[in-house]
């Protein structure tokens, strides 16, 4: 796996960490993608999930200078929803993207056939198969052959109890991990993306404040709303965003 950061401080963080996390709390978070860009250079790359509010971070994106230059990484698991796929080709259109689709190498039907629907059982260690599988495997692979050394995502703190020890870039599974939007709220999206007229996600009008697989997503309801809402409420996190690899101490 591509290092980021060989020289570590007494606190065990990079010097980049240590010196620029200050600046990058200052920046709007478009700056914080201009910077990242002409940091990392080629090494440089942003995910997104065509998410209920992905349009924001895209659109910034779209915003700098070349932005195409910027591989915009897709990881597609197969069993997203109808939705997402005609939400993401309305973005891809919108802002004249191509992104890099990452998918598993093993298909939706031969994971079924294998090892059964591993999201239904209510097991840990299933749901940390599932994940690995169909979202950390590929995602790590193309970080890998890409040669990213920084990622960008629109993760927020507000999200997760995990999100919320986030810092605007961490060093995670040997590269960065770029948050511009971190401190923003859900007021900050939905006015951001009135100022702009983003397109919303179509689930948005059906009360989903998040949105990952169809058979791991729900509504918001009275007494669970947002990332709670995810995978039957047996866990907040994907893995994505985790330090470690699923089955592997996370």
């Amino acid at each position: 796996m591509t290092s980021a950061a060989p020289d570590l401080d007494s606190s065990g963080e990079s010097a980049l960490l240590t010196h620029q996390r200050v600046h990058l709390e200052a920046l709007e978070p478009v700056q914080r993608l201009q910077w990242a860009k002409q940091h990392f250079g080629a090494g440089f790359a942003m995910t997104t999930s065509f998410g209920i509010q992905s349009s924001v971070l895209l659109h910034m994106l779209s915003s700098l200078p070349d932005a195409e230059a910027v591989p915009v990484i897709w990881v597609d698991t197969g069993y997203l929803p109808p939705d997402t796929y005609q939400y993401a080709d309305k973005l891809c259109e919108l802002f004249h993207l191509q992104p890099v689709v990452v998918q598993s190498p093993m298909s939706p039907a031969r994971m079924e056939a294998l090892h059964g629907r591993l999201w239904e059982t209510g097991k840990d260690s299933d749901l940390d198969l599932y994940l690995r599988l169909r979202k950390l495997e590929p995602l790590e692979s193309a970080l890998d052959q890409m040669a990213v050394t920084c990622w960008a995502s629109g993760v927020r703190s507000g999200q997760t109890d995990h999100r919320r020890t986030m810092t605007v870039i961490d060093e995670i599974r040997g590269r960065y991990s770029l948050r511009p939007l971190l401190h923003w709220t859900n007021r900050d999206m939905y006015y951001y993306m009135q100022e702009h007229e983003l397109p919303q996600h179509p689930l948005f009008e059906r009360g989903y404040s998040t949105v990952g697989d169809w058979h791991s997503s729900a509504p918001d309801s009275g007494t669970v709303v947002g990332r709670s809402t995810r995978f039957g409420g047996q866990r907040q996190e994907c893995g994505i965003h985790l330090p470690g690899v699923m089955g592997e101490g996370i």
